[in-house]
């Protein structure tokens, strides 16, 4: 019994890091002023928070990318002080995210 219970003890730091992985941001945020971050949540969904710290509404486009599958793409318009979350959830498990967000003053 205690054997068992070792072993299942082992794999729990590998089953809580499975669901981490690599998310690469490339910003093009136009004179917006639009701070992010990013997060894997599970081993198929990745999270961008947006803030928009400007003194504009922004509207934002992020296309969430992991290769194999159909990029998922989600637009939000941010007024000043706003935020919003937007995920990319996918149907494989994910190696690497890719997301290219594009923001622009409205």
């Amino acid at each position: 019994m205690k054997r068992s219970v070792g072993v299942g003890a082992a794999f729990l730091p590998a089953l809580a890091l499975a669901a981490f992985f690599p998310i690469d941001v490339t910003p093009q945020l136009n004179g917006a002023d639009v701070t992010y971050e990013t997060m894997p949540i599970t081993f198929n969904t990745g999270v961008m928070s947006l803030r928009n710290r400007g003194t504009t509404a922004a509207q934002c486009k992020a296309v969430f990318d992991i290769g194999p599958d159909t990029p998922r793409v989600r637009k939000v318009v941010l007024a000043p002080g706003e935020s919003a979350t937007l995920t990319g959830n996918f149907r494989s498990e994910i190696i690497r995210m890719r997301i290219e967000l594009t923001c622009k003053p409205s």
